[in-house]
């Protein structure tokens, strides 16, 4: 993952992005999503646009707890950004992980 789209995604979060549930269909990577651009935070890479709407709307309909959880990552991600301890930032990062893992069964239950 580049320190790059690192603070790319990161930006983008800061902005109002989401994080997807659905992985990067090149690597399996994290993906962060503004107005219909998807980004993949580890190899950087976009899918095509067809694939990006159909996100875009489901997207849209989120729960209560899901919109929480976006707001938590959000403020970790700002976190990790601003952190320089190594051992705090693997912490977040596990955090990240959680709620990013919480994220994902429950758009699995829908």
């Amino acid at each position: 993952m580049s320190r790059d789209l690192t603070k790319k995604a990161a930006e983008m979060l800061l902005k109002g992005a989401t994080l997807l549930s659905e992985p990067c269909p090149y690597c399996s990577g994290v993906r962060v999503m503004k107005e219909g651009h998807a980004l993949c935070i580890n190899c950087g890479r976009e899918p095509e646009k067809k694939e990006t709407t159909i996100e875009v709307k489901q997207q849209t309909e989120k729960t209560g707890l899901e919109v929480i959880l976006e707001k938590k990552l959000s403020e970790l991600s700002k976190e990790l950004e601003q952190e320089t301890n190594h051992e705090k930032q693997q912490e977040i990062l596990r955090s990240i992980n959680s709620l990013i893992e919480t994220t994902k069964k429950l758009q699995h239950k829908q």
